[in-house]
């Protein structure tokens, strides 16, 4: 958790849970995993526990005391549907993004079914944005249970992507992120399916970012996409 972030997409990530479980190919060479798993058994240290999934409802008001205004990424070292996070720390933690409507809150999860499950119950606000993770065209089910749920914006993150998504509906979609693996297994990522992506967002009106090409690390392959990066970021209405 950082008021500070290098990814991307967002400026600052607030975590009140960590650690997560693998549920489909985008999760196997998982960042969020590696760096935890390095420090499991250190006493005192906030992974002690490694990727064990944990609460943190102490830092549920963090949000809260940052007055400059961010885009903050939810839980960018665990998934809050997780089924082992109980339903009313969810809905705290969907309390705490309502009042602290100053800040864009940017909620990712590859668990869609239970989002979808949970969302006659979520609080929806302008600053809360809703995303599921598609690595190939296997799990485009998940854009088709986000459709469905409430959200001022919906999102997806491409990210690994693993292959093609020429099954995918952006029908309902607000913003498209894509991205390369990075890490000592990363797995390419052909430019061809990103294209697609790109030229898709353009032809109907919604934002593209693209994030990285990924490689060793996630600045290898740098951010070039036929020769100039794409930043764009859904304008909230007024």
């Amino acid at each position: 958790m950082s008021d500070r972030t290098a990814i991307e997409w967002t400026d600052a990530t607030w975590n009140p849970v960590t650690g997560c479980k693998e549920v489909s190919p985008g999760c196997d060479n998982c960042y969020a995993r590696v760096f935890s798993e390095r420090f499991r058994g250190v006493p005192g240290h906030p992974f002690e526990r490694g990727f064990d999934l944990t609460l943190r409802p102490e830092r549920l008001d963090i949000p809260l005391r940052w007055r400059r205004p961010r885009r903050i990424f939810v839980n960018s070292m665990s998934d809050l549907f997780h089924h082992l996070v109980p339903e009313q720390f969810v809905l705290r933690v969907f309390e705490t993004m309502f009042r602290a409507n100053w800040h864009i809150f940017q909620l990712l999860t590859k668990r869609s079914r239970r989002m979808l499950s949970l969302a006659p119950r979520l609080t929806r606000a302008p600053n809360i944005w809703l995303g599921v993770s598609v690595e190939s065209n296997e799990y485009v089910w998940r854009v088709d249970q986000l459709r469905r749920v409430p959200a001022e914006v919906r999102f997806i993150s491409a990210e690994p992507l693993l292959g093609p998504l020429d099954r995918i509906s952006l029908d309902g979609i607000d913003w498209v992120i894509t991205g390369g693996e990075s890490g000592n297994r990363a797995r390419p990522c052909d430019p061809g399916w990103v294209r697609d992506l790109r030229d898709r967002c353009i032809e109907r009106g919604i934002p593209f970012f693209h994030k990285q090409w990924g490689g060793r690390t996630s600045k290898t392959g740098g951010r070039l996409l036929d020769g100039r990066t794409w930043d764009q970021f859904p304008q909230l209405s007024t």
